[in-house]
């Protein structure tokens, strides 16, 4: 599953793990639950639904030891008995991960008599641990987990013993010592506002937290020490302050994304220089919104810097037999620095001797890990699901990765920012909005970098307003998606290259012309001329490569009000989560 788990030992422990969990939601929240130890029994509250249906149960208990989990499902559909905490016995356990050997060691448990009471692939761990368990719950951990295939990061305990068992392979897991207590999460935000530091734990370490601390050991349960670094999550950055919805609180945070990921990128001009030199290839592989901001980075460095590159889905490139090695570079594109794929295609391309460039806002991940360097985007946490302000950090990344593979300097770089910031102040889009609320479906088109926006303003507004739709190059227009047009259709036309805008003109008169609503946004105050019955934005002036992020906020806006006529919340889109670590 895809999901987030949080454990505290400490005074309030219930309380906390209730709000580490709200915290967590972007990583799902189709159930929630938790387990507490209370008057001397190990309970488990866990419904179907959101963190807060658990509530008014866990208000009224007071505990020194929980472990909570909110999830979004793969294995089993949402219900009550799917939730976690899984118990077995004296056990009880959270997992985020999955269990791809799942159906043969159910198989295994069932013929030994083990029960399942759910349809879930986590369940399973619940039993090999009881399995192994003779007192010593640590031991009997690290020898259950030597028999899963797939990932996991895994909290357990065992009924009167007062410790919570970490274990991490794939998965993210973090520790933290702070207000109130002891404490282990998925990530870093479900600890904002308890823990200043944390630890990172490795790949195959298994902790102990118990009311002595947190001991943390290798899978031969060798102690080994993890260095202790800033949380990035704070409470301040977790407040919705004046806003309704994070998503409109992250896009207007994009201007101070994008200026401090130029000057971060900056920083590290020299490094980067060392990290592309000679290089032969450029590969850019991410999924979704990262892949998509891997399109406009192709643009950027085969323009400017006269490279070829070639972009995939992550998801695509370990099975494509991809022709790389050394002396190739791969830029490898992830949110949450977790998104399976794109590290399954990092690990494959460093095997075949690539060198990997993480480009992430988050320095603590995985593929920060696995990288041999990082670019950082300076998003700070992002929340919503929906990502916004990352791709704009990771399109100011690529941009200035572009200039500096062309020996450019970053001149006019911070009027990017304040032209975003004004966009979103001042430009009015209330009649793409009306718009799309009204469409049956909504068809995104454009050419060049134009067309790589398109792409991601179409997922946008899908993820969020669940209105149907495309994003393509203008000029496939007629080569069939022509045949959908009518008068419940939406076109909109993004207009930014003066080279194509005639062009991108006659696809918006064909759409006009067969009864098709179409919005042209551009920055081109003649763009209206020639063009029948289309509606026209247009934004301040910006050159040609400010062009995807001026056009990007926009439909990131349009996205967000689209969702909010229709009713949708943007934070929590239905089936999706946050960041995707199942393959």
């Amino acid at each position: 599953t895809m999901c987030g788990i949080i454990g505290c030992i400490g005074e309030n422990a219930a309380h906390a793990v209730f709000q580490g969990l709200k915290n967590l939601e972007y990583r799902g929240y189709d159930s929630a639950g938790i387990a507490v130890r209370y008057g001397g029994e190990d309970i488990i509250i866990k419904r179907r639904g959101r963190v807060e249906e658990l509530e008014n149960e866990i208000k009224k208990i007071s505990t020194k030891m929980a472990i909570g989990h909110t999830r979004w499902a793969t294995h089993g559909k949402p219900s009550d008995e799917n939730a976690h905490p899984h118990a077995s016995g004296d056990i009880t356990i959270v997992h985020n991960g999955i269990v791809e050997n799942f159906a043969a060691l159910k198989k295994e448990l069932v013929a030994e008599g083990y029960e399942f009471l759910s349809e879930t692939d986590s369940e399973a761990i619940a039993h090999l641990i009881r399995r192994a368990y003779r007192g010593d719950l640590i031991k009997a951990v690290a020898e259950a987990v030597k028999l899963i295939e797939g990932s996991y990061a895994l909290l357990v305990t065992a009924r009167g013993r007062d410790e919570i068992i970490a274990a991490k392979r794939g998965s993210s897991c973090v520790s933290g010592a702070g207000k109130g207590g002891y404490f282990v999460a998925s990530d870093e935000p479900a600890l904002a506002g308890f823990c200043s530091e944390i630890c990172v734990l490795d790949d195959g370490d298994i902790a102990r937290i118990s009311e002595r601390g947190i001991e943390i050991f290798d899978a031969r349960l060798c102690p080994v020490s993890r260095p202790r670094v800033k949380n990035a999550a704070s409470a301040a950055e977790l407040s919705l302050g004046e806003f309704p919805h994070y998503m409109l609180k992250e896009i207007y945070e994009a201007p101070a994304t994008i200026k401090n990921t130029f000057r971060a990128i900056a920083e590290k001009r020299e490094k980067i220089e060392s990290i592309v030199k000679g290089v032969n290839g450029i590969f850019i592989v991410g999924c979704g919104t990262a892949y998509h901001a891997g399109l406009v980075g192709k643009k950027y460095i085969e323009e400017l810097a006269k490279i070829p590159v070639s972009v995939e889905n992550a998801g695509e490139f370990a099975y494509s037999n991809p022709i790389i090695g050394r002396g190739d570079l791969i830029f490898a594109v992830s949110q949450s620095g977790e998104t399976a794929d794109t590290l399954e295609a990092a690990s494959l391309a460093k095997s075949l001797g690539a060198r990997v460039v993480a480009v992430t806002n988050s320095p603590h991940s995985a593929l920060s890990r696995l990288a041999d360097f990082v670019v950082p985007v300076e998003a700070g946490v992002e929340i919503g699901v929906a990502a916004t302000k990352s791709y704009m950090g990771q399109i100011a990344a690529f941009l200035a990765i572009a200039k500096i593979l062309s020996g450019e300097s970053g001149e006019g770089d911070e009027k990017i920012a304040e032209i975003c910031k004004l966009i979103i102040e001042s430009v009015n889009i209330d009649a793409i909005v009306d718009a799309c609320a009204k469409s049956r479906g909504v068809y995104f088109i454009g050419r060049g970098l134009d067309y790589a926006v398109a792409r991601e303003g179409s997922l946008k507004l899908k993820e969020v307003s669940y209105v149907t739709g495309e994003g393509f190059a203008a000029g496939e227009l007629k080569h069939g998606t022509l045949a959908l047009i009518d008068g419940e259709t939406t076109t909109i036309a993004l207009a930014f290259d003066n080279r194509t805008n005639g062009k991108c003109k006659n696809a918006v008169n064909e759409v006009t012309a067969r009864g098709g609503r179409a919005i042209v946004i551009s920055n081109d105050k003649e763009i209206s001329e020639g063009l029948e019955g289309a509606t026209t934005v247009i934004l301040p002036e910006c050159d040609r490569l400010c062009s995807p992020f001026a056009s990007a906020v926009v439909l990131q806006l349009v996205a967000y009000g689209t969702a909010i006529k229709l009713g949708r919340n943007p934070d929590k889109p239905r089936n999706l989560a946050k960041s995707v670590t199942v393959g």
